[in-house]
């Protein structure tokens, strides 16, 4: 893989936001970006043909080079600003924006101006009618698995130290922030399901622009901490890094539909990944990123997976795994809330090993994850819940006496669950910069 050049635009980050990227050399090929991976590596052994088939796309591999190399642009210029106006002002000026439009904010800079009008052009390659079908599909899995699994899915961002170090320099160890951070990662996800939530005036298109701004802050402030280390970690949270939150299920949905035999999405398949398509334009992510075909999907999270360094570091990662699964995300104190907490807890940890780990028992008890009897029990009645109200309200939404009954019975529970996710402020803090990484 070829590493020693990044396209043009990776350069150019540096003279177009040099509040944030002046000091870097963007000649450095970063730790990790793992410039030795071949084809034969070991770890690559489990899914050789998926391996091979990226390997001989050499343009897809210098595509995920290149945004290892990223960030967002307009989201950062906006974030530079910070010493000028507080890192306050500017989330407030963002509310307003996405509340009453750019119109509505005083003296808009015109990096605000510039984040806006950029998630108000949807593109030709969004279809809006499908989205809006996929979101409406998309509740019933928000309504009855999320409150199970979120933690585990969650989880699998941290077990690899090159991907999660910004989570531990923004002070996620605590168990209030791991809460925090869990819910406002479930929160994100289930309002963008719900009706109108994409749109221009929506609770998930105001959600959208708020995630961005906190990653660019974040951004920002490690870059001027003088403690990120950039020949080991690259670009804190690179665009390589935001796709796999995004496009993750449809990652799963694909690689099914490939190991049948399958390689095109059903319409209501299709509907699905539009809707996380456009979540992920919202997101600041590019359509180069954005498979539209099961196999290109597949190869976008292949090619990342190749060129992502491995490494677990047990400061970084594993003081977030066990933090994260050590926290009471929900109330106990009533017979209800501890059986909710235990299926939960056993459904997560199953999420996690049998998703993320390969079904690796001893790699997840070396990192603190046990999976025992008791766990997979718990995990078995949870997957039995999920399945028998999954049942209920796909075959509800289906039968037109009931239908409307139904999706308003849905979209309560949905919005119960985000009134128990707590308020999501998507916004982060120069004080939460702690640990050291030179």
């Amino acid at each position: 893989m070829r590493t020693d050049v990044y396209g043009e635009a990776v350069a150019q980050q540096r003279q177009e936001i040099p509040g944030v990227y002046g000091g870097v050399d963007f000649s450095i090929v970063p730790e990790r970006l793992d410039a030795e991976a071949d084809r034969g590596d070991a770890r690559f052994a489990r899914h050789q043909e998926a391996i091979d088939r990226v390997f001989d796309q050499p343009e897809l591999l210098a595509r995920m080079r290149d945004y290892t190399m990223t960030g967002d642009r307009v989201a950062d210029a906006y974030a530079a600003l910070i010493p000028e106006h507080g890192f306050r002002t500017l989330v407030d000026m963002l509310d307003l924006a996405c509340e009453k439009g750019i119109d509505a904010v005083d003296d808009a800079p015109p990096e605000l101006s510039a984040l806006i009008r950029s998630m108000e052009s949807t593109p030709d390659w969004v279809d809006m009618d499908l989205v809006e079908r996929g979101a409406r599909a998309e509740r019933v899995p928000m309504a009855t698995a999320t409150p199970f699994a979120i933690r585990g899915a969650f989880l699998a961002t941290f077990l690899n130290k090159y991907a999660a170090l910004p989570m531990t320099m923004t002070g996620t160890l605590s168990d209030e922030a791991a809460r925090k951070r869990v819910f406002e990662t479930a929160s994100f996800f289930t309002a963008t399901t719900l009706p109108g939530a994409l749109d221009r005036y929506g609770k998930g298109f105001h959600a959208a622009a708020k995630v961005r701004l906190m990653h660019s802050m974040v951004r920002f402030h490690m870059m001027s901490s003088g403690r990120w280390d950039v020949a080991t970690f690259g670009i804190p949270i690179p665009q390589v890094d935001q796709m796999p939150a995004g496009t993750i299920g449809t990652f799963f949905l694909s690689a099914r539909l490939l190991a049948k035999g399958r390689t095109v999405f059903s319409s209501a398949e299709r509907a699905t990944v539009e809707l996380a398509r456009y979540r992920c334009f919202l997101l600041g992510l590019p359509e180069d990123l954005l498979g539209d075909t099961p196999q290109e999907i597949v190869d976008l999270l292949t090619a990342r997976h190749i060129t992502l360094r491995e490494g677990y570091d047990d400061e970084i990662c594993g003081s977030l795994v066990r933090g994260t699964m050590g926290v009471e995300l929900f109330d106990r104190s009533s017979a209800r809330g501890k059986l909710h907490g235990w299926l939960e807890d056993g459904f997560s940890r199953f999420v996690l090993v049998n998703n993320f780990l390969g079904k690796d028992h001893e790699r997840a008890s070396s990192i603190g994850i046990e999976f025992d009897r008791r766990h997979k029990v718990a995990a078995a009645i949870a997957a039995l819940a999920v399945f028998a109200n999954s049942t209920f309200y796909n075959l509800g939404l289906r039968v037109p006496a009931v239908s409307g009954w139904v999706d308003r019975r849905l979209n309560t529970r949905i919005a119960r669950l985000l009134d128990s996710y707590g308020h999501a402020d998507f916004v982060t803090d120069p004080e939460r910069y702690q640990v050291d990484v030179a």
